[in-house]
C-alpha cells in the first residue's frame, strides 16, 4: 500500500492517503490501497479511524484527472464503480470514520470526505465539486452525499457552478462540524476519536448503524430499526458494564466490546 499509510494508536486507527506531490490525488491504485486499508483494520482493537491526507496542501485535491482524460465511457463509468465501492465501504464501515481534511477537498476529495461520518477542517480547506467545468459529472457520489449533507438548494449551486467553498462557509452551510487552525486539525481529530472510543463499541456501532440505514426508511421503519437495535445491546458484556458503573457511581467504566 505504498499510497496510503495505517497506523494504530489505542483504539484509534489512522488512515493516511500519502501522495503529497499530486495532492494525493485518487487513482485506480490510490482507491486499491485505500480498501485494502480498511478492510485491514482489526475492529476487536480499533473503535474509531482517523482519515486523512499527506502534507498540509491538500486532503485530496480530486480524482487523477491524468488518468481519467484518456477513458472510454466503459472504463469511465467502471472508474465510478470502483470509486464508489471504496466510498461505500468507508461509508457503511462498522466503527466511526472522522475525516481530517487538510487543505483541499476538491472533487473525488469532497466525496471521500462526505463518505465519512464526521468531518472537521483545517482554517486552509476548500470544498467544491468542479467537474462541470472538465465535461464530466462526480462519479463518486457527489451528486447523491453532498444534497443529503447541506441543502439541496445549496448543493445544486455548487454541482452546477463548479464553485468552491472555503472553510468557514463549508462550517456554515453544515458540511464540517468544526474548523481547526492547520497545526491543530490532527491533535483535534485524535481527541474527538478517543471520545467516541471511550464509548461502549457496540453501541456506537449499532448507533451507525441505525443512522445510516434510518435515513433510506420511513419513520415507522427506521422506528423499528431503532428498537431492534436498542434491544441488540441488552445482555452484553458492554450494557452491564455500562449501567453497573452508573448505578455504583462508579468512574473506571470498562469496555470489553461484547
Amino acid at each position: 500500500m505504498s499510497n496510503v499509510e495505517y497506523r494504530a494508536e489505542g483504539a484509534v486507527g489512522v488512515v493516511t492517503i500519502n501522495r503529497p506531490k499530486a495532492l494525493n490525488a485518487l487513482n485506480s491504485e490510490v482507491l486499491n490501497d485505500l480498501l485494502a486499508a480498511f478492510d485491514g483494520i482489526d475492529l476487536q482493537q480499533v473503535r474509531a479511524v482517523i482519515l486523512t491526507g499527506a502534507g498540509e496542501k491538500a486532503f485530496v485535491a480530486g480524482a487523477d484527472i491524468g488518468e481519467m482524460s484518456t477513458m472510454t465511457k466503459e472504463e469511465g463509468e467502471a472508474f465510478g464503480k470502483t470509486g464508489n465501492a471504496v466510498f461505500r465501504k468507508i461509508e457503511t464501515f462498522p466503527v466511526p470514520v472522522i475525516a481530517a481534511i487538510n487543505g483541499f477537498a476538491l472533487g473525488g476529495g469532497c466525496e471521500l470526505a462526505l463518505s465519512c461520518d464526521i468531518r472537521i477542517c483545517s482554517d486552509n480547506a476548500v470544498f467544491g465539486q468542479p467537474e462541470v467545468g472538465l465535461g464530466i459529472t462526480p462519479g463518486f457520489g457527489g451528486t447523491q452525499r453532498l444534497a443529503r449533507a447541506i441543502s439541496v438548494s445549496k448543493a445544486k449551486e455548487m454541482l452546477y457552478t463548479g464553485k468552491s467553498v472555503k472553510a468557514d462557509e463549508a462550517y456554515r452551510i453544515g458540511l464540517v462540524n468544526s474548523v481547526y487552525p492547520q497545526a491543530e486539525l490532527m491533535e483535534g481529530a485524535m481527541k474527538l476519536a478517543q471520545t467516541i472510543a471511550r464509548n461502549a463499541p457496540i453501541a456506537v456501532r449499532q448507533c451507525k448503524k441505525a443512522v445510516n440505514e434510518g435515513l433510506d426508511m420511513d419513520l415507522e421503519a427506521g422506528l423499528a430499526l431503532e428498537s431492534k437495535l436498542f434491544g441488540d445491546c441488552f445482555e452484553t458484556l458492554d450494557q452491564r458494564e455500562g449501567m453497573s458503573a452508573f448505578l455504583e457511581k462508579r468512574k473506571g467504566v470498562q469496555f470489553v466490546n461484547g
